[in-house]
């Protein structure tokens, strides 16, 4: 069936554009009628039309200024254009009609039959000319698909080469070959990069064994040998480091290659791959380093949760169970948030909405502050003494009572957090006659590890409360040293020998853990040196106090522990580690010394240490 074209109709009188529907009805096409030449221009621009018919006496655009403006657009150059004129057209109309596009005149009277025949013609010759475009661009897309074989046909070997560089750089891949018979060596920039020689230097086998790293020479010779060898011929499969001979950049390369052997099994040729792998390399160690973290800071938690269930007194079971429980989740919230942050911070406005998210009914609780983001130690510290503070006024203080309320503010100073929590409205308090282990929770969690200060007020009207951390212990303090000479310092500082209970020095920055091992040197009969939760307060006393053994946590707030193990090694003292991390981790001068891995193990640290004890009592 073939499709019917487009024929259009322009004149303003709508009884003649119904007469030429009517006589070219016949024609089976697509008849157009439009009363003005705008509606005329605004079909053709959307259309393709086979002929137009125009009548030349219109009242905006006469015919003529229709067709001039059709014949300007290069679209329609072409198209058929009939005017149908009820006027007597003379020789010059007739000559101006053609020179503005016509290509003939029909008078009125129509005669249908010669209007029928004349757009016949012109319709026949635009499905004829359109047929012929067709014909030609299938013409010129074979032509363009036979071109495009030939030059695909051509390239192939090219773009097989391409590909394979392409995916050799993509891979970071160099290939290197080894020629035996004229003792030469190639290798592509990418190669030369990896032993830090510049792309327009010529190498040999010299430049290769040359660059390897001193570590790596033997086995990487070895292999290369053996690829080599007859009677082995051994698939060369190698990892090495390399020197760079310009740069002096320490890369790591993994090579591998095979051997060509001529008939009489000689080695002719060796051919092969080379990988820079020192970005894997890098993160396989950061891995590593990361496992490591991880697994210091699971064992710290284990710490802290041993030290909380060792240290919680209760009258009751349900009463343990409830504390514990407390301050675990306590601990899980800060740990939440930090690990959110991927451990950048912890929100303080968020860490006390939390804590005390199961006493917010009402208005009972007011919470208001600027945004502080705390460091880890802080965040944990903090989380674990606004705990106790909301479970002993839940059950003593404003918590306790209907009427009760509880306002929590902080505000930061150019030297300090300070934390402010005031109670009203609950039941006449009084100061504690006796230490709770509560209160040594704060105490220790403030004071000793983030290094602040606490005051309480137990008035008439309800608790107040004032937590103030120093700006510099939310933040990493000082670095110790590790080049000063701790023998002669302590040797120059003669340490005066208390009498009575053996003294214990003990380092440890996490307050619960430091509480936990505490006790336990108490229970064991010892007098204790500390808690000291940083390193350069512990050089201190190691230099100027006496005891007779030492208890220290590697890693530090504010540095490693070293330099005070240099001391009380200078001095005789025994000491023990106690460290988060793996037992290698301890560097190799001080593999001797006994190490205990958090959690701590009680008997094990009595068995350890007071033997440690004696040894130095004995001695």
């Amino acid at each position: 069936m073939t499709d019917k074209v487009n024929i259009l109709l322009v004149d303003d009188q709508p009884e003649k554009l119904l007469a030429y529907e009517i006589i070219l009805g016949v024609l089976d096409e697509n008849l157009v009628k439009t009363s003005s030449a705008s509606e005329a221009l605004a079909f053709l621009l959307k259309n393709d039309v086979a002929v137009v018919l125009i009548d030349v006496c219109m009242p905006e655009l006469d015919g003529f200024q229709l067709a001039a403006m059709i014949r300007e657009h290069p679209r329609f150059q072409k198209t058929a254009i009939i005017f149908i004129s009820a006027i007597q057209v003379t020789d010059v109309d007739r000559l101006k009609g053609y020179a503005m596009g016509a290509v003939d005149y029909v008078p009125v009277p129509v005669v249908p039959e010669v209007l029928r025949a004349k757009v016949r013609i012109f319709v026949e010759l635009f499905r004829k000319t359109r047929e012929l475009e067709r014909l030609n661009l299938e013409l010129e897309l074979r032509v363009a698909e036979r071109t495009a074989e030939l030059a695909a046909s051509s390239a192939r070997l090219l773009d097989s080469e391409q590909q394979l560089r392409l995916a050799t750089d993509a891979a970071e891949i160099g290939l290197w070959d080894v020629n035996n018979v004229t003792d030469t060596l190639y290798w592509p920039p990418r190669v030369k990069a990896m032993f830090g020689i510049s792309p327009d230097v010529p190498v040999s086998m010299a430049d290769f064994y040359g660059g390897l790293h001193p570590d790596d020479q033997a086995a990487t010779t070895k292999a290369y040998a053996a690829a080599c060898d007859p009677e082995k011929r051994a698939v060369y499969d190698v990892e090495f480091r390399t020197v760079g001979k310009e740069d002096g950049v320490i890369r790591w390369v993994a090579a591998k290659g095979r051997a060509i052997f001529d008939s009489n099994g000689k080695c002719v040729r060796v051919i092969g791959t080379a990988l820079d792998i020192t970005k894997r390399k890098e993160a396989d160690e950061r891995q590593v380093l990361l496992a490591r973290e991880v697994d210091h800071r699971a064992r710290n938690a284990l710490a802290v949760i041993q030290s909380l269930i060792r240290l919680t007194r209760a009258r009751s079971v349900d009463e343990y169970v409830a504390s514990i429980e407390g301050r675990i989740t306590a601990l899980a919230r800060a740990h939440t948030l930090l690990s959110d942050s991927r451990w950048h911070g912890a929100d303080l406005g968020t860490l006390v909405a939390e804590e005390l998210e199961p006493y917010r009914a009402g208005d009972r609780v007011a919470i208001s502050g600027p945004d502080i983001s705390l460091q880890p130690t802080t965040a944990q510290g903090l989380a674990l003494a606004l705990h106790e503070l909301a479970t002993n006024a839940a059950k003593h203080g404003a918590l306790s009572s209907p009427d009760g309320k509880i306002i929590l503010d902080w505000k930061l100073r150019p030297d300090a957090l300070i934390v402010n929590w005031t109670e009203s409205g609950g039941p006449p308090v009084a100061a504690p006659t006796a230490k709770s282990f509560g209160l040594r929770v704060i105490r220790a969690s403030i004071e000793k590890q983030l290094h602040g200060e606490t005051t309480f007020d137990w008035n008439a009207n309800g608790l107040h409360c004032s937590l103030s951390i120093p700006r510099k212990g939310m933040t990493k303090s000082r670095q110790l040293s590790d080049g000063d000479n701790v023998a002669d310092k302590c040797n120059a500082r003669g340490a005066v020998k208390v009498i009575g209970l053996p003294r214990v020095l003990l380092v440890e920055d996490e307050a619960l853990v430091a509480m936990m091992v505490q006790d336990c040197l108490v229970e064991f009969g010892y007098q204790v040196v500390g808690p000291i939760c940083t390193a350069s307060e512990a050089l201190e006393k190691a230099r100027n106090d006496y005891f007779e053994a030492a208890v220290l946590d590697i890693n530090l707030g504010d540095g490693a522990v070293y330099p005070i193990a240099d001391v009380l090694d200078a001095r005789g003292v025994p000491f023990v580690f106690v460290t988060g991390y793996d037992a290698d981790s301890v560097e190799a001068r001080f593999r001797t010394i006994p190490v205990l891995q958090k959690p701590i193990d009680r008997e094990m640290l009595k068995r350890i240490f007071v033997t440690a004890a004696r040894a130095s009592v004995a001695g």
